[in-house]
C-alpha cells in the first residue's frame, strides 16, 4: 500500500512538471493498475495519468473486476485527447476506439500524434447531437457491445445518452452537473446546437443531474455505481455485470463539484463557491425528466 501512495504522488508531481515526460507517466500508471483490485470503492481506486480527475483508476479497477466482453471504447467530447478519460486505456491496455470531437483542429492534433499510428484509434470530427449520433457510430464501424462509452460534451449529454442504440456500452462514463443537486431529475432542454459558453455566461448552465441519469440508466439496463471525488463524472455498468461492485443511491453516491470554473459577464473566473454558483443559475429553465414538464431550477 506504500508503494501505491508513493506512486500515486509521483505521479501528480509528474503532471505538475512542466517538462512533463508521458512516457513515466504511463509507468507509474501502469503500476498502479495493476495493483488496483485491492481498492474497495471506485473513489479508492482514483488516479490520474491522462484523464482530467482520478478515472484512469476508476476505469481501471472496472475494467479488472468486470467480465466484459469488448475492448473497444468510444469517447466524445475529447478537445485534443491529451486529457481524456479513454487515453491511458489505449495505451496501457491497448483497446480499440473511437473518438469524437466538434473542432477540426482538435482532431488534426490527434491524426498527427503517434498513437495515431501506433493504436487502433479512429478520430472523428463533428459536433455530437441526438439526431446524428447513431449514424456516427455505426458509419465508422461501431455497433453491438462495446466496453465502454465515455460522454462528456458539455450540454446535451442526458439527451446525447437517450438517443444511443446502436452500441450498447457495458460501462458508460458520463458527465453530470452537480449544481442541480440530487433532489431533481433535470436536465438542460434539448437544443441541439447547444453550446455551453453561449447558453449563459457563467458556463454553469449545461447537463443533466445525477438522479435524471441514474433514471435514463434504469430504463437502458444499467446500475448506478458512483461518481468521481471531483464530482463530475457518474458510473454506470450493466445490470448483469455488477455483481463484486458496491452499488450505491444516487443520495449515497453523489458528489458534489468543488472545482470553481464559474465565469462573470466579462469571460473571467469568479471562484464562485458552491451556493453562489447554484444562485447563479436560479431560474433558468430545465426539463422535469419524468413528466418532460419544462421547469425553472
Amino acid at each position: 500500500m506504500k508503494l501505491l501512495e508513493s506512486a500515486r504522488r509521483i505521479l501528480a508531481e509528474i503532471r505538475r512538471n512542466k517538462q512533463d515526460n508521458h512516457e513515466t507517466r504511463l509507468l507509474i500508471g501502469s503500476l498502479l493498475a495493476k495493483n488496483i483490485n485491492t481498492s474497495s470503492s471506485i473513489q479508492e481506486a482514483e488516479f490520474k495519468v491522462f484523464s482530467q480527475f482520478g478515472d484512469d483508476g476508476i476505469i481501471q479497477l472496472l475494467i479488472n473486476k468486470l467480465s466484459l466482453s469488448s475492448q473497444r471504447f468510444v469517447e466524445f467530447g475529447v478537445e485534443s485527447y491529451e486529457e481524456s478519460n479513454t487515453r491511458f486505456l489505449l495505451l496501457n491496455n491497448n483497446w480499440e476506439g473511437l473518438v469524437i470531437d466538434g473542432s477540426k483542429s482538435h482532431i488534426d492534433y490527434i491524426q498527427k500524434d503517434p498513437i495515431y499510428w501506433r493504436h487502433d484509434l479512429k478520430a472523428v470530427n463533428s459536433f455530437v447531437t441526438a439526431e446524428n449520433i447513431n449514424q456516427l457510430l455505426s458509419s465508422n464501424g461501431f455497433s453491438g457491445t462495446i466496453g465502454l462509452l465515455s460522454i462528456d460534451i458539455d450540454g446535451n449529454d442526458y439527451w446525447v445518452w437517450k438517443a444511443i442504440t446502436v452500441v450498447e456500452a457495458e460501462v458508460v462514463i458520463i458527465e453530470y452537473n452537480s449544481l442541480f443537486g440530487i433532489d431533481r431529475p433535470i436536465t438542460t432542454p434539448y437544443k441541439a446546437d447547444f453550446v455551453r459558453t453561449i447558453a449563459h455566461h457563467s458556463n454553469l448552465y449545461f447537463g443533466a443531474s445525477l438522479l435524471a441519469l441514474c433514471d435514463l440508466g434504469k430504463l437502458k439496463g444499467y446500475t448506478f455505481v458512483g461518481c468521481n471525488q471531483a464530482g463530475n463524472n457518474a458510473y454506470f455498468v450493466k445490470d448483469h455485470l455488477v455483481d463484486n461492485l458496491y452499488t450505491p443511491t444516487p443520495e449515497e453516491g453523489y458528489r458534489p463539484a468543488r472545482f470553481r470554473e464559474a465565469r462573470d459577464k466579462n469571460g473571467d473566473l469568479s471562484f464562485a463557491g458552491y451556493t453562489e454558483r447554484r444562485d447563479i443559475i436560479q431560474g433558468l429553465p430545465v426539463v422535469n425528466t419524468r413528466n418532460n414538464q419544462l421547469e425553472q431550477f
